[in-house]
């Protein structure tokens, strides 16, 4: 997981990013998945989010030689906020997690995103 501060004009906020492996066959359940949040969803989705301190998610595929990767970014009050929405008892995030594990092979709530080494950055 790698993690920055930067200010958004309401103060400063969380950038977090990390990538994990989508399980092979997986790509499609997670499009599925993520397009339900964003439809039938999407109030308690939003609800959960905001209540975890989450003000943006965002996830793309990525295929590599070796499979897909999603490349997973937040924004967000601190952190943790990451790890507070997958683990909340709110009956979106217990189904978001139920299905994650579906994709990518593990329980998202009982383990903390992957390291991330930052090697480069420069902004001009």
């Amino acid at each position: 997981m790698l993690t920055a501060s930067s200010f958004n004009g309401r103060g400063v906020m969380a950038e977090v990013m990390f990538a994990v492996p989508v399980l092979p066959g997986r790509e499609e359940l997670d499009r599925k998945v993520l397009d339900e949040l964003t439809g039938s969803r999407r109030k308690e989705y939003e609800a959960a989010l905001r209540e975890a301190g989450i003000t943006r998610q965002a996830i793309w595929h990525q295929e590599t030689p070796d499979g897909t990767l999603a490349l997973i970014y937040f924004e967000a009050d601190d952190p943790e906020a990451p790890m507070r929405w997958t683990q909340s008892e709110s009956a979106v995030s217990r189904w978001f997690v139920e299905q994650m594990q579906e994709v990518h092979g593990f329980d998202i709530s009982k383990q903390p995103p992957p390291s991330v080494s930052k090697v480069h950055d420069v902004r001009v």
